[in-house]
């Protein structure tokens, strides 16, 4: 009997939240820019471009943990003297 209660109440109180959704979907949709449509030329190109970037950051994580490793292999030295 409980579950009959809440339903409809569960109901009623979504539908004004949805009210209130509705409208700033509808201004959300008109601050967007036109979606235009890419060449595959486009998407390859942007696909390289974006593994480039990808393959840059990894090259400078890498240095990174290159100088770590360096720096604890000094230390390993130091301790085994």
């Amino acid at each position: 009997m409980n579950a009959q209660k809440t339903g409809p109440a569960t109901t009623q109180a979504a539908a004004p939240a949805a009210a209130t959704a509705a409208p700033s979907t509808s201004t959300s949709t008109s601050s967007r820019k036109a979606w235009i449509k890419k060449t595959p030329v486009e998407i390859v190109l942007e696909q390289i471009g974006k593994q480039e970037a990808k393959v840059a950051e990894m090259r400078k994580e890498l240095a990174r943990e290159e100088r770590e490793l360096s720096k604890l292999q000094q230390a390993k030295k130091v301790l085994e003297a």
